[in-house]
């Protein structure tokens, strides 16, 4: 399984981006696909994940009504699009994978991204 993470970049506050998360190497029909970031300093917490079977998400309160997790089934893709950015936001974002339903917890994830750096200006 592979999980290639992109979209990050440089953007002043109030401002949005999509991030995108590629994935192959099996089937993701009963999967969890996530999101999760790690801001230096900082231990790595969870942002959003979707579960492929249900396309039911779940979001992190610090992140709810901004940022929204959907997926493209046909490119096995999962995105994450993020408006109104904050400062605060500011971190490398990494996507992840497990098996059936959804958890918060990174050590539940079995599969990882690369991660994508995400900085917003004030």
């Amino acid at each position: 399984v592979q999980l290639q993470a992109f979209g990050g970049g440089l953007v002043q506050a109030g401002g949005s981006l999509r991030l995108s998360c590629a994935a192959s190497g099996r089937t993701f029909s009963s999967y969890t696909m996530a999101w999760f970031r790690q801001a230096p300093g900082k231990e790595r917490e969870f942002v959003a994940a979707l579960s492929w079977s249900t396309n039911s998400t779940v979001y992190a309160g610090s992140v709810k009504g901004r940022f929204t997790i959907s997926r493209d089934t046909a490119k096995n893709t999962t995105y994450l699009q993020m408006n109104s950015l904050k400062p605060e936001d500011t971190a490398v974002y990494y996507c992840a994978a497990r098996p059936f339903i959804i958890h918060r917890t990174a050590i539940s994830y079995n599969y990882w991204g690369q991660g994508t750096q995400v900085t917003v200006s004030s």
